[in-house]
């Protein structure tokens, strides 16, 4: 039997250690770690590594469920998945194991909550979000394009695929900019062929 660990943080900037020292208090001998969100399983390929090698007997072990996705519907997918190779999930906060039936309903419990919460999450973000704009503190997110730049080549005669090209973007941001500006919808160029 193998013990093996999964640690996941949503983003870059945060890190796994305090979940790896976790794991390996726990005995995971193998630990995969990545920096991915858990809203879906798309993209997270160190999970899908674990379950492409994963055997009878192994136990995956990730110290909350939230590590292991934020849906109800994908973690029990994940916990079905598991089974059906003849292997076990272990949560270390709040414990839970699924190698027994009690384990299983618990799981289950649990995932709701985790999908709950997140959607708790996502609720007091829209309220601060629409506070702050009421405030007229909110701005949105800075600009990472040269607006100036895109409307100074549009007013060269420049269309809107040499613009993207030129400042280093697709074409549909610079309909975006420059429509934005017209304060309507710009009719697009002509491609050439």
């Amino acid at each position: 039997m193998t013990v093996i660990g999964y640690a996941r943080v949503s983003t870059t900037d945060q890190k796994t250690d305090t979940q790896v020292e976790r794991l390996k208090a726990a005995g995971c001998e193998v630990i995969r770690q990545e920096k991915v969100s858990g809203r879906s399983r798309e993209g997270r390929s160190e999970l899908e590594t674990i379950l492409d090698f994963v055997r009878p007997g192994d136990q995956l072990v990730v110290v909350k469920l939230d590590r292991l996705g934020r849906s109800t519907r994908d973690v029990l997918n994940l916990v079905h998945e598991l089974e059906q190779k003849g292997a076990s999930l272990r949560v270390l906060e709040p414990e839970v194991n699924t190698a027994g039936p009690m384990g299983k309903m618990v799981l289950t419990v649990l995932g709701m909550v985790a999908e709950m919460e997140l959607g708790f999450i996502k609720e007091r973000q829209r309220a601060g979000i629409e506070k702050a704009k009421a405030e007229g503190v909110y701005k949105g997110r800075p600009a990472k394009l040269d607006h100036s730049k895109i409307r100074e080549l549009r007013a060269q005669g420049m269309g809107a695929t040499d613009i993207a090209a030129k400042v280093g973007c697709k074409r549909a941001m610079v309909y975006k900019v420059l429509s934005k500006d017209a304060g309507q919808p710009l009719q697009r160029d002509r491609e050439r062929p």
